[in-house]
């Protein structure tokens, strides 16, 4: 009873999220690919054996397989899922150069690479634009209402009355953005400009931390200023605005996430803050408890931080592609084949590591270690 019951709170939502999200992924490949006429052979939702598929008349195979994290389409002229070109793709036909990948030309195969991250932002906006014509989207006002005695916030001469213009040199427009920027910053300092009294005071502020417990057993560790703003509420627009603020919304994100990535390489966030499939599938499941905005909010965060981790420089992932086609721009012609075998592999270690790594966290984090320890002893 307890097995099917973490079934259905926690691996049902967390496959149907990762789902959407390789489904999107992939279709931005697909249809630019299709686009520039390149043929696809395979559009898979995982990987491994199938499990079941069809032949569309176009003749790709689509297809579902065993092991569902992750997706891949295979382009003509692909060696396998991870878009190494074939052994035998410099003596193919004209007609089948025509429509391999590897025969396109540089801005083609670019397009058909960058589609992918690409269609994880728009959906992003996509969902944030429906929830914002739906449900609407939370406004609350960047003024102080109060400050806690000897918080951070007083420390560093905030006021009540004060109404926040920028974090971090960022312009801030909502208290959610003070909230969000805070609560990954702890015992960091932070740059802040409010309005006073019709004149701007720069401060610097360094938000406290608060370490605890949620009540699924996670672990975390916020930032906490001290201060309080004005009550949530929730704006609808009309569809061509909310348009516009999910664009602006998802811009915001990214440059969220870029500048936690930023602290995580130099050192001063924590590593313990990269999470895996673990800890997805339990956020994806806490979120399904809460409703579908819950649900739908996570989507946009993942679909970002999807989009944005397959454009890092590493070969294997998108960015990687990208890497190689800017490297054959400058040179006037395509790295050597062994050149991209070795990256490949030295890619696939990357990614290897970063996956070992991160489920790691996830383990740490879910007490696993724990857990065992009091089996055993």
């Amino acid at each position: 009873m307890e097995l099917f019951s973490w079934i259905w709170d926690y691996a049902i939502p967390f496959l149907f999220i990762l789902t959407v999200l390789v489904f999107v992924h992939e279709l931005g490949h697909y249809l630019v690919a299709r686009w520039n006429g390149v043929r696809v052979e395979v559009f898979s939702i995982g990987f491994g054996r199938e499990l079941f598929g069809w032949d569309d008349a176009l003749g790709t195979r689509w297809k579902i397989s065993l092991i569902p994290l992750g997706g891949y389409i295979r382009m003509f002229g692909d060696e396998d899922a991870s878009s190494r070109p074939s052994a035998n793709v410099d003596t193919i036909s004209p007609e089948e150069q025509a429509v391999s990948f590897y025969h396109k030309k540089l801005r083609q195969r670019s397009a058909v690479v960058f589609a992918g991250p690409f269609a994880n932002f728009l959906f992003a906006i996509v969902v944030l634009s429906f929830m914002f014509a739906t449900v609407g989207q939370p406004i609350s006002s960047t003024q102080i209402t109060d400050v806690a005695s000897e918080s951070a916030a007083d420390t560093a001469g905030l006021r009540a009355g004060d109404r926040i213009t920028h974090m971090a040199g960022r312009p801030v427009g909502r208290f959610e953005d003070v909230q969000m920027l805070v609560r990954q910053s702890p015992l960091i300092s932070i740059e802040i400009t409010v309005l006073r009294e019709g004149a701007e005071v720069v401060l610097t502020a360094t938000p406290d931390v608060k370490e605890g417990t949620d009540n699924f057993g996670n672990l975390y560790r916020i930032g906490l200023l001290g201060i309080r703003g004005s009550v949530q509420e929730y704006m609808r627009h009309s569809p061509l605005e909310s348009v516009a603020r999910a664009t602006m919304e998802t811009y915001s994100r990214i440059g969220l996430t870029l500048n936690a990535l930023g602290e995580i390489i130099t050192g001063t966030r924590s590593t313990e803050e990269l999470g895996g499939p673990l800890r997805i599938a339990k956020m994806s499941g806490e979120m399904a408890q809460y409703g579908w905005t819950a649900t739908f909010e996570l989507l946009v965060w993942l679909s970002i931080s999807l989009g944005l981790i397959n454009l890092f420089p590493i070969p294997l992932l998108d960015g990687g592609h990208l890497l190689y086609f800017a490297a054959e721009a400058i040179r006037g012609k395509p790295l050597g084949k062994r050149t991209q075998e070795y990256g490949f592999r030295i890619g696939l270690m990357i990614v290897l590591s970063l996956m070992v790594f991160v489920t790691w966290n996830d383990l740490v984090n879910m007490r696993f270690f724990s857990f065992l320890r009091d089996i055993i002893g």
